[in-house]
């Protein structure tokens, strides 16, 4: 599956809040290449999160999440929310450009080729990860015209 290449996105979603009055939890970030579109009518989409992950846990409790689809440029962005035995979540967002998404709450990061706000409509368990899909709320194009970050055989590369 190495020689699949595909585009880099960046799944985020929001603790939700102790108290229902109070702020959202931590923010949480997920680099991934399994991530598609699944249908037009009704707009869902679909990521693919390792079994027992934190990104699966928060999606097992947290229905709303967000992907902002990375550009050429933003290849760091996606190495640092790809490490495994990383930092917290929050060191890793201090000093990367985003706005909260409306719906979500979930950070979208800014220069993103397109992102998206999402409602977990179902999970599927699939051998060692869940099938999220979502039900895309809202979509804004940050950067149409720029590049796509891409993935093949191990290694983030360019388009020409």
């Amino acid at each position: 599956m190495s020689r699949l290449a595909g585009g880099v996105a960046l799944v985020t979603a929001q603790e939700p809040a102790l108290d229902p009055d109070g702020p959202g939890g931590e923010d949480a970030g997920m680099t991934a290449t399994s991530f598609m579109s699944v249908s037009l009518e009704p707009p869902l989409v679909l990521v693919s999160v390792r079994n027992g992950s934190r990104m699966d846990d928060l999606l097992a409790e947290q229905p709303l999440w967000a992907v902002s689809l990375l550009a050429e440029g933003q290849r760091q962005i996606a190495g640092r929310f790809a490490m495994r035995g990383r930092l917290s979540d929050r060191l890793l967002f201090q000093d990367v450009a985003h706005t909260r998404g409306e719906f979500s709450g979930a950070p979208l990061v800014d220069g993103a080729l397109a992102t998206l706000e999402c409602r977990t409509r179902q999970r599927v368990t699939a051998g060692d990860h869940t099938l999220v899909i979502g039900l895309v709320l809202a979509t804004a194009l940050p950067r149409p015209e720029g590049t796509p970050l891409a993935y093949f055989r191990g290694r983030y590369r360019h388009l020409k």
